[in-house]
C-alpha cells in the first residue's frame, strides 16, 4: 500500500505508526519517510507515544542504514532514561550497525550482568557471534540461553542450525527431537528431524527417518520432500539384510510413496491444449526421473504400483 505522506497530517502518522508497532510490522522504509516528512519536527505533539516512536525509528533507520538518525535517536533518549538497559541495548544495536563488534558485545555483557533474566540481550550477542564466523562460542553461548529458556522454540532452531553448520548431526537431531516435544504434530519438524537422520546414514538412522517420514506424510499428505524421503528410506531398507518381512513392507511402502508423488507431480486432465503439451514435457521428465530411481534402486520395482 502507498502513502501519500507529504499530505499526511502528524496525528496520521502517529496513528500509523501505532498501527504497525501493533501489528508487528517493521516497514522499515515507510518508517523513515514519516519521520523525515511528517513526525521528526513535531516530537513534543507526540505526547506519551513519543518514547515509542523513537525506539521504533532506531530499528527502521538501522534497517536502512541510517546511522546518524539512530545515534540522534539513541541520544535523545539515552539523555532522559540515563541507566536504562533497554536504551543499553538500543547502543550495542548501533554499535553492531558500526560493525564495532566487541565493544557491542561489552554493552552486552554488562545488560546481562544487571538482568541475568533477560533473553533479548543474550540473543544479540549470539547473533553477533554467529556475524564474526564464531560459530563454536555462539553454540556455546546458546547452550547457556537454552539451560535458562528451554521452552524458547526458536533457540533450538538456531541451535539446531548452528550444529549442522559444524557438522553435529547427532546433536543437531537433539535439538529437533526437543522441537518436537513443543510441537508434536508439525509436519516440518518431523521432516527435518528424519532429513538428519537420513543425513547420518546407518541403518538404524534410516530406519528411524523411515518413522518422521511417515508421520510427516500422515500429518500433511502433500509434502512432497517427505514423500521422497520416505520413497529414498524405503529404497535403503529393501535392498538391505533385514529380514525379508521388513523388506517387501519397505518395498509397498515404496511404491505407494511413488504413486502419490506421481499423483500430484501429473498433469490433470482439465489442462488447455497449450498446457497438455508442456504437461506431455513434465510427464516425460517424470518418467526420466522413474527411470533414474529405479535404476538406483535395482530390484525395487516403483513403476508397478497396486492399485
Amino acid at each position: 500500500m502507498s502513502y501519500n505522506v507529504e499530505e499526511m497530517s502528524w496525528s496520521d502518522a502517529r496513528n500509523l505508526l501505532r498501527k504497525w508497532r501493533d501489528d508487528n510490522e517493521r516497514k522499515s522504509d515507510e518508517v523513515m519517510q514519516l519521520w523525515d516528512n511528517v513526525l521528526s519536527s513535531k516530537q513534543s505533539k507526540l505526547g506519551n507515544e513519543r518514547h515509542l516512536v523513537l525506539e521504533q525509528v532506531i530499528i527502521a533507520a538501522l534497517d536502512c542504514n541510517r546511522i546518524e538518525t539512530a545515534e540522534h535517536c539513541v541520544s535523545i533518549l539515552s539523555a532522559e532514561f540515563p541507566g536504562s538497559l533497554r536504551i543499553q541495548k538500543y547502543r550495542s544495536m548501533l554499535l553492531e550497525a558500526l560493525e564495532r563488534y566487541d565493544d557491542a558485545l561489552d554493552e552486552l555483557e554488562q545488560i546481562i550482568r544487571k538482568d541475568e533474566t533477560n533473553a533479548a540481550p543474550r540473543k544479540r550477542k549470539v547473533a553477533i557471534l554467529k556475524t564474526q564466523g564464531r560459530t563454536a562460542e555462539a553454540i556455546k553461548e546458546l547452550c547457556d540461553y537454552m539451560k535458562i529458556f528451554m521452552s524458547d522454540q526458536e533457540g533450538w532452531h538456531e541451535l539446531c542450525n548452528l550444529y549442522l553448520a559444524e557438522g553435529e548431526y547427532a546433536k543437531a537431531a537433539f535439538c529437533m527431537e526437543e522441537l518436537l516435544l513443543h510441537n508434536p504434530h508439525s509436519h516440518l519438524i518431523h521432516q527435518r528431524l528424519a532429513d538428519i537422520r537420513y543425513t547420518m546414514g546407518g541403518l538404524d538412522n534410516i530406519e528411524m527417518a523411515k518413522t518422521h517420514y511417515c508421520k510427516a506424510v500422515k500429518l500433511n499428505v502433500n509434502n512432497l520432500r517427505a514423500l521422497y524421503g520416505l520413497f529414498l528410506c524405503c529404497g535403503h531398507i529393501s535392498n538391505s539384510k533385514l529380514v525379508i518381512g521388513k523388506r517387501k513392507e519397505a518395498q509397498k511402502l515404496a511404491q505407494w510413496a511413488m504413486a502419490q508423488i506421481q499423483a500430484r507431480t501429473q498433469p490433470t486432465a482439465k489442462d488447455t491444449k497449450g498446457a497438455i503439451k508442456t504437461g506431455k514435457s513434465k510427464a516425460a521428465g517424470c518418467e526420466d526421473e522413474l527411470q533414474a530411481l529405479e535404476q538406483a534402486f535395482g530390484g525395487l520395482d516403483v513403476g508397478k504400483v497396486a492399485n
